[in-house]
C-alpha cells in the first residue's frame, strides 16, 4: 500500500508481462484474478484494465479484489527475454550495448533463452534503459 501526495491510501497492484509464442500474457502477483493478454505490451496493459473493469461490473463489490475497492496504481514487470523480443524493433542490440554495458552477444544470448541473466546483469539492463529515458525525457525539440 501506498499514499498519493494529498495523503489518500493508494494500492499497488504488481503486473508481470511475459512472452509466450504467440502473444503477451499478464498475471497480477499481488491480487487474485487478473489476467490480460494481447499482441503488444500495450494491448496487456490496456487489457489489464478491461478486466479490472469487468470484475467491477460482474461482481459484487464485496468479492472484488482489495486492491481495487479505493484508488490503485499498477506496477508493471517484465522479464529480461520478453522486454528485449519487443523493444528489438525500436532499439538494436548494438545500442542496447552501448546502454548497458553487456555485450551483444549475451544480450542476444538472453533474448533467444539461452542465458537467464543474474541479478547483477538485469539490474544493468533496468539502470541503462533508465538512464537513456531520462536523457530522452531531458531534451526538448
Amino acid at each position: 500500500m501506498e499514499y498519493d501526495k494529498g495523503g489518500f491510501k493508494m494500492e499497488k497492484i504488481q503486473m508481470i508481462i511475459e512472452k509466450s509464442k504467440d502473444y503477451f500474457g499478464a498475471y497480477s502477483e499481488n491480487c487474485d484474478g487478473i489476467y490480460a493478454a494481447g499482441n503488444s505490451i500495450q494491448a496487456v496493459k490496456d487489457d489489464t484494465y478491461e478486466a479490472i473493469r469487468l470484475i467491477k461490473e460482474d461482481l459484487p463489490e464485496e468479492r472484488w479484489p482489495e486492491q481495487i475497492k479505493g484508488d490503485f496504481e499498477i506496477e508493471w514487470r517484465i522479464d529480461v527475454p520478453s522486454f528485449l523480443e519487443y523493444y528489438s524493433k525500436y532499439m538494436s542490440l548494438a545500442g542496447m550495448e552501448k546502454m548497458t554495458g553487456i555485450n551483444q552477444k549475451q544480450l542476444s544470448n538472453y533474448l533467444n533463452h539461452r542465458a537467464v541473466p543474474r541479478r547483477k546483469q538485469t539490474d544493468r539492463i533496468k539502470n541503462g534503459i533508465h538512464r537513456f529515458a531520462e536523457e530522452l525525457l531531458s531534451i526538448t525539440l
